[in-house]
């Protein structure tokens, strides 16, 4: 059973923690601190890249028993990766460069599994394909002057006032938010499987 071992999310994302939440999963959060390091253009080898080095940071210091969740969400439009803005402008730019168009979200999950006798890792990416609406200057300039955009990948929240401008998507909702935590309890489900046979 999932519950019976400890969940550390390396992670302060209060989205991801939230999706755990829904799940009936309630982790230990213990952000990871490592610089994080990209060796690659392509968005979902470098998400998987950094779920990986986040993930191994906080596994360093567990206890047997415990199984780690690092993660990490791009956006990728026209296959240029959109990370977090550092400014309203940024803000404006990111969204002007895929509204009216498809874009995709990627994030990549690492699961370790801390055990007696060594660790047990797993690294994934999940794709989500986001269309939406045209949009005017002005809507863009007035969600891009709002906070909400200015801690998210590719700077817009879909479960907040971006919605608004969302056409529809081909994957998973979780995904866009942060994590895609039906193909997370899977995974975790065939850890604790294997761990109890072991």
């Amino acid at each position: 059973m999932i519950r019976d071992y400890k969940i550390v999310l390396a992670s302060a994302s209060p989205r991801r923690r939230e999706l755990l939440s829904q799940i009936s999963l309630n982790p230990v959060i213990e952000p990871s601190t490592v610089i994080e390091v990209i060796t690659t253009r392509v968005p979902e080898d470098a998400v998987m890249e950094l779920s990986l080095q986040k993930a191994e940071d906080v596994a360093r210091h567990q206890q047997p028993g415990t199984i780690v969740i690092g993660a990490d969400t791009v956006v990728a439009a026209e296959g240029k990766i959109l990370g977090k803005p550092k400014s309203h402008q940024e803000a404006y730019e990111m969204i002007e460069s895929f509204q009216g168009k498809t874009h995709q979200v990627f994030t990549g999950v690492t699961l370790i599994y801390c055990g007696t006798n060594g660790t047990t890792v797993r690294s994934f990416a999940e794709r989500t394909d986001v269309h939406v609406y045209p949009m005017t200057p002005e809507e863009i300039r007035l969600y891009a002057e709002d906070e909400e955009p200015m801690d998210k990948a590719g700077a817009y929240g879909i479960q907040g006032r971006f919605a608004a401008f969302i056409k529809g998507i081909d994957g998973d909702y979780s995904n866009v938010v942060g994590l895609p935590v039906g193909r997370v309890y899977q995974e975790l489900k065939q850890i604790c499987e294997q761990e109890e046979k072991a």
